[in-house]
This record gives structure tokens, sequence and C-alpha cells, in this order.
């Protein structure tokens, strides 16, 4: 009987995991290209991760709420740039004697109370609205950075599951080669119709967990679609790289973030000391009186300063807020450096131990695979039973998966790596 191709195939199965089987051409080992759609693009076209996250910023709520705070930072500046301290009020006082004399004396004045800056107090102001814009713009990009976080988990998860079901793709193709030998064989008389059973339960198994990884797939790419609105499948290949990524030498967003934040805190204070009163106002009016008993009617100018005082009941309460936000800024600005540092070293030591089990599983799956090769030349030669042989066919299947994923593991953990370093795709 002439050899049979089936074993052919299942080992095209395997050729995520890398390494030649005896008897059987040489497999290309994986790379991370291999696993995401090529740069040129697929039918349906790729997108740059970089491109993704501008697509999916501008779909987040989030994006809506910094840009009002960045509106607001603006008008608070606006509002500075004038000459009052507060909205000015207008202000209309009227006497008259006719409950009284009724001798037909009015006075009527009608004025505007301007509040004016305290010494200091515009400086302050200023300063204040320059951190708070700084403070919205450190928030923008850390919610960018989440953003970019939530696109690298989906498109890495999407690869996976292509790389899992293309190995149950081809797993499946294998083992209907192999049904379809076996059932030859069983009319030919060589084997026993239990054991063309036997092979088409395995080949219905494969097809089941097929069904089941194409449907989580598109899952999937439905997730990515949610979060991004584009259709098009992400390219991993333009943003992996073999060597751990290095700091640009610009500080982390969450850190910048905390920093501005304290430093917001600290403008706060200074602008509550430079304001221990409320604002002073100077009034100017214009006065009519008309002395009645047919006297001429008298017009007259009013300017007038009114000068709030000070005291501990209402400075008190103020400045413990403010020293109170500030502390608490503070203590979190360092512990922000803490866990951005903790984070660093963890992801790092994730990404060696993800490297490393990459090499046991494509060893593993390579050492499988032989074996598998190994028991069909004996199956063939009468030797070995069917049942022997589809269990070392489904041990190699499943090391290839288990090598596939933990080559998407390695792109992952990379990627985390780069969140953690507080760098964008």
């Amino acid at each position: 009987m002439k050899p049979i191709s089936w074993l052919s195939a299942c080992v095209v199965a395997g050729s995520l995991a890398a390494g030649p089987v005896r008897g059987q051409p040489a497999t290309v080992a994986p790379t991370m290209a291999s696993l995401a759609p090529s740069a040129t693009g697929t039918s349906s076209g790729t997108v740059t991760l970089r491109a993704a996250l501008d697509a999916a910023w501008q779909r987040s709520v989030t994006a809506r709420e910094s840009a009002g705070m960045r509106r607001r930072a603006d008008a608070d500046r606006a509002g500075i740039e004038r000459f009052w301290a507060a909205a000015p009020s207008l202000t209309l006082q009227h006497r008259s004697d006719r409950l009284q004399a009724h001798a037909g004396k009015r006075e009527t004045e009608i004025g505007m109370a301007i509040p004016l800056w305290l010494p200091g107090q515009r400086s302050a102001r200023f300063a204040t609205a320059d951190a708070a814009a700084a403070q919205a713009l450190a928030a923008e990009q850390v919610a960018r950075l989440h953003i970019a976080s939530q696109l690298q988990e989906a498109a890495w998860q999407t690869a996976a599951l292509q790389a899992e079901a293309a190995q149950a793709d081809a797993q499946v193709r294998a083992l209907q080669q192999l049904t379809d030998d076996v059932q030859r064989r069983v009319q030919a008389g060589d084997l026993a119709r239990a054991d063309a059973l036997d092979a088409r339960a395995e080949q219905l198994a494969a097809a089941s967990q097929l069904f089941d990884l194409q449907q989580r797939l598109q899952a999937a790419r439905a997730q990515w679609t949610l979060i991004t609105g584009l259709a098009q499948a992400p390219d991993l290949a333009a943003s992996t790289s073999a060597d751990a990524p290095a700091s640009t030498g610009a500080p982390h967003p969450a850190l910048q973030l905390a920093s501005q934040s304290a430093d917001l805190a600290r403008k706060r204070l200074a602008l509550l000391q430079r304001s221990d009163r409320d604002a002073p106002e100077l009034t100017l009016g214009l006065r009519q009186d008309d002395p009645g008993r047919a006297e001429a009617t008298q017009g007259s100018l009013a300017i007038g300063l009114r000068l709030p005082l000070g005291t501990d009941g209402r400075n008190q309460p103020l400045l413990a807020a403010a020293l109170a936000e500030l502390d608490v800024a503070e203590t979190h600005e360092q512990r922000v450096r803490e866990r951005i540092d903790s984070d660093i070293a963890a992801a790092r030591s994730a990404q060696q131990a993800a490297e490393a089990q990459r090499e046991a599983e494509t060893t593993r799956a390579r050492l499988l695979r032989e074996r598998a090769g190994l028991i069909d030349k004996s199956f063939r030669a009468g030797e070995t039973a069917l049942p022997d042989l589809l269990r070392a066919l489904s041990a190699a299947a499943l090391a290839d998966s288990a090598a596939a994923r933990q080559t998407v593991a390695v792109g992952l953990a990379r990627a985390r790596l780069q969140h953690a370093l507080g760098l964008l795709p």
C-alpha cells in the first residue's frame, strides 16, 4: 500500500510550533509577524494600532470629557484677564418722604459694584488655571494609554484565536484524510470497523473544537469593532519588536498626571493664601436729589469702596481643606511612582518567563510531532494499533496549539511591558 498523506497534513497543522519531523519536510518557526496579518494587508485590509487608537479615541466618552476639561481651563484663563475679580452687579436705590412729611423730597441713585482683585490674587489665579490646563492634558494622555491597553489586549486575543483556529482547521483536514484512508483499509479487510469508527469520532471532535474557536474568534472581532469602529484586522507585526521596548525618557503619563495634580493642589493653596478675604467692591453711581418745594434738582457722582474683613472662621476651614488636598495629592504621587516601578519590573519578568515558556513549548511540540511520525511508521507497518496513533496525533496537536498560544503570549507580554513603560503604540 502507498504511504498515506494524512500525516503530512497533520504535520502542517503543527507548523506554528517550529521544527522538522523526521521523514517530513521542515517547517518554518513562527514569528510575531506570522500570527498577524501582513503589513501589506489582506482581502479585508489591516490597520495599525496607532490608527486604531486614534479611531477608538474619537469614539470614547473620555475624549469628550477631556475636551470639556480643556475648554473649562481656557474659559478660566479668559475670565482672569478681565479687570474685575467677579461679575459686576447693578445697584438701584430710591428714597421718598411720601409716607412722612410728603414734601416731595426724592433721592434716586443708580450705580455699579465692581469686585476688585486682591494683591497677588490675579497672578495666583493665572498659575492655578495653567496648572489645571496641564492636568487636563496629562489626564488625556492617561486615558489614551488606557484605551491603548484595551486595544492591545483585544488585538492579541484575536491573534491567539486566529492561531488556534488555523491549527484546529489543519487538524480537522488531517483527521479527515486519516478517516478516509482507514475506511479504505477497512473495506480492504486490513483494519476492523471499530478503527474506522474511532477515527471518525476523533475527526468529529476536532471539528467541534474548530466550530467553538471560530465562534470565539467572531466574538473577539466584534469586540474589536465595538472599541475601534473598524472592521479591519489589527496589524501586530508593525507594533512588535523582538527587543524589549526602551523608555523614551519622558515621564510616565500616570506619573505626569499625579505630578500635575499635586502641582495644582499647591497652586490652589497659594491662591487661597492670596484670597484671605472676599473681594473688595468698588461702587460707581449717579445720584439725583429732588428737595421738593419747587427747588432745583441736584445731581452728584457717588464713589464707594466696600472692604470685607477676613476672619479665622472663614479662612481656617478653607486652609485646612487645601492642605488636606495637597497632602493627598503628594502621597498619591509617591504611590503612583512606586506602583509604576513595580509594574515595570513585573512586566519585564513576565516577558522573560513568556519567552522561556515559548521555547519549552516549541521544543515539546517538535518532539511530539517527531514521536507521531515514528508511531505513524509503526502503524503503517502493522506494529501499532490505531488508538495509539490517534493519541499521539492528539498530543502533538495540543502541543502545537500550546506553542502557538505561547507565541502570542510573548507578543502580549511585550505589549504589556510597553504599557507599563507608558509608551503608546
